[in-house]
């Protein structure tokens, strides 16, 4: 019995071993994550995106301190009329004056003598010379001579030139040109209401009229 018992163990252990080499071996196959679903976007961390994200909304806001101004004007009366065709549309504006350097002049002079007196013989000498000149009488410059301001340098140089050969040493300042303009300035809250239609309105009725966005503070009221 003990034989027929350790046969059958062996024959069981024979049959095991045969049908676990002929049964086919099966592979499981993971796909990579990003490829289980087709069609689906990545998901990543904001910290790791390329952009910082950003509201529509915020990319078209304008600064509030940001001003439309209409311009520009040498008269203040011009001004004012689109002040006025503004206003007849709910349009709060305002007229503003703005100073620009638009050049330079040439200005030249002799430098103040020890007394008033003294100036005003050399003042003397030079009218008897017909060389346009006259006092100053305020400013660092007051009881020098004043022979002219130009707009060219070299129209300087020639008076400076004339008043060498005469025996005097002129000397030669520059002043900068100043050119006051007027626009109008559109209130924040009103810059809504002016639209490009409206801007192509008002450009058709005032010949050269442009707009432009600057600063709201730091430009002088016209008075």
């Amino acid at each position: 019995m003990r034989w027929m018992f350790l046969w059958l163990v062996v024959l069981n252990l024979f049959y095991y071993v045969w049908h676990q080499q002929q049964a086919p071996m099966r592979v499981t196959e993971i796909a990579p994550l990003p490829s289980v679903r087709e069609g689906k976007s990545e998901i990543r961390l904001l910290s790791e995106s390329d952009a910082p994200v950003e509201r529509e909304a915020s990319r078209r806001e304008i600064p509030e301190s940001v001003c439309l101004f209409l311009g520009s004007f040498d008269a203040r009366e011009a001004a004012e009329q689109i002040e006025q065709r503004l206003l007849s549309l709910d349009i709060r504006s305002s007229v503003q004056a703005i100073e620009a350097q638009s050049g330079l002049d040439y200005w030249v002079y002799l430098t103040p003598l020890a007394s008033r007196q003294a100036s005003l013989r050399q003042l003397r000498e030079l009218q008897a010379r017909r060389i346009d000149s006259y006092i100053i009488t305020e400013g660092e410059l007051a009881n020098g001579i004043s022979l002219g301001i130009f707009p060219r340098i070299d129209s300087a140089e020639a008076v400076m030139q004339r008043l060498r050969v005469a025996g005097y040493e002129p000397a030669l300042k520059e002043l900068p040109r100043a050119h006051r303009s007027f626009w109008v300035r559109i209130d924040p809250a009103s810059r809504r209401l002016a639209g490009d239609l409206l801007l192509e309105r008002l450009a058709l009725d005032f010949k050269g009229l442009q707009h432009q966005l600057m600063p709201c503070e730091g430009i002088a009221s016209a008075q």
